[in-house]
């Protein structure tokens, strides 16, 4: 039996999914996961008390709002949010990313559920 090695390709991912908010695993390495999400408009605050969060905008403009300041993240660009550290996730038009934690997190943050609270391991 021959293992086939193939690249996972941002783009067809992106494809099978048109929803926002949603994120969606393509890779897994040790106990972190790799998520391909859409985003538009603005998200709610959160943090995670127990680990950092790493954005990676492919696509679009990502602002990372803070208590005591802001930071926008385009395209190529990443921002590692230190954990314990609330923020608030927005975007003005679609931004597509990579979202970079350990399995298990809750996107809306730490006991926070709602209506934008995502289901986990949802693999696409």
């Amino acid at each position: 039996m021959s293992k086939t090695y193939a690249p996972i390709r941002f783009a067809e991912k992106f494809a099978l999914f048109h929803d926002q908010w949603q994120p969606r695993v393509v890779a897994e390495m040790n106990d972190y996961q790799f998520k391909l999400v859409r985003i538009e408009g603005d998200f709610l605050w959160h943090a995670h008390a127990d680990t950092d969060e790493t954005f990676i905008v492919l696509e679009g403009q990502l602002r990372l709002d803070f208590r005591d300041g802001a930071v926008t993240v385009g395209a190529g660009e990443m921002y590692i949010v230190p954990k314990g550290v609330e923020h608030k996730p927005s975007a003005q038009g679609e931004v597509k990313m990579m979202l970079i934690e350990p399995r298990g997190v809750v996107n809306t943050g730490d006991g926070a559920v709602g209506e934008r609270t995502a289901r986990n391991d949802v693999w696409i």
